[in-house]
């Protein structure tokens, strides 16, 4: 079972140790989505999905890889406006590079509280930021915001009376419209300070391969809704897109020309930047 505990062992002797609430019987969309990046902190069940989705968007990881790099971008984008405090909810499993990172190489002070539903994530960022004072995890759901703004991780950690900026990277596109994701959106919203931003992606239903990839994702994993364009500039009603708006991931703000026409890594996500007055 070496392979998915990769940075556990830092914390514990034994290189297969799991916490027993971690359940590798079932697929998660933490581990999936490593999977997808070319990581190693995943399961054979999690790959399943991941190789299941590329037979029907062979992309090769390359919208994974994108949207990370467009969270980077953003991440960077705030801080240089200020930003010194970060909420990432659904972060997912750490990478070579995460939000905290990014954020405290423009501002060492930078508070970065990293959100997940899944206790891999918990206990792998734990063993990789304990030396990080700045940088917190927790293990709450973005459906139930309360929690997370008066978890005692949170609470006096961050000032909501500051701006922050809240990242929902690929993670609204896993409510299904029962779960009023708009709503849900709002809801956040209305607890940011003037001055804070909001990063956002979501899966975006331009081309029929992502619908197919959507189709994988929701027989597989029970999660991951494709929604269209206007759907998703929706999310960020009521405040003020930064240059050049809701746009396919690699379009915003490139390090680099963007070649075009953009490839199926290239369309699948789409997101933006927008701050609160």
């Amino acid at each position: 079972m070496g392979e998915g505990t990769q940075s556990l062992k830092w914390t514990h002797g034994d290189p297969d140790y799991l916490p027993p609430e971690i359940d590798t019987s079932r697929p998660s969309i933490a581990r999936v989505y490593d999977a997808f990046l070319g990581g190693k902190d995943n399961f054979a069940v999690d790959r399943a999905v991941a190789m299941e989705g590329m037979k029907h968007f062979p992309d090769n990881g390359e919208g994974a890889r994108q949207n990370r790099a467009m969270l980077f971008r953003g991440v960077k984008f705030m801080a240089e406006q200020g930003v010194d405090q970060f909420l990432d909810i659904g972060s997912g499993l750490p990478t070579m590079d995460n939000t905290h990172s990014v954020a405290q190489r423009v501002n060492p002070d930078a508070r970065v509280v990293y959100v997940d539903n899944d206790p891999i994530v918990l206990a792998h960022a734990r063993a990789i930021l304990q030396t990080n004072g700045n940088t917190r995890v927790i293990t709450a759901d973005m459906r139930e915001p309360e929690k997370i703004f008066n978890h005692p991780e949170v609470e006096g950690f961050l000032d909501f009376s500051r701006p922050i900026g809240l990242l929902l990277v690929a993670v609204v596109h896993h409510l299904g419209d029962d779960e009023d994701p708009e709503g849900l959106v709002k809801t956040y919203k209305e607890r940011l300070a003037p001055g804070s931003y909001m990063q956002l992606t979501h899966f975006c239903s331009c081309a029929p391969e992502v619908r197919a990839l959507e189709a994988v994702l929701l027989t597989m994993l029970g999660t991951g809704r494709a929604r269209d364009m206007p759907e998703i500039t929706g999310f960020f009603d009521g405040l003020e897109p930064v240059e050049p708006g809701v746009v396919h991931v690699p379009e915003w703000r490139p390090e680099r020309p963007v070649e075009y026409p953009l490839g199926l890594g290239g369309i699948c996500i789409a997101g933006g930047v927008a701050r609160k007055p």
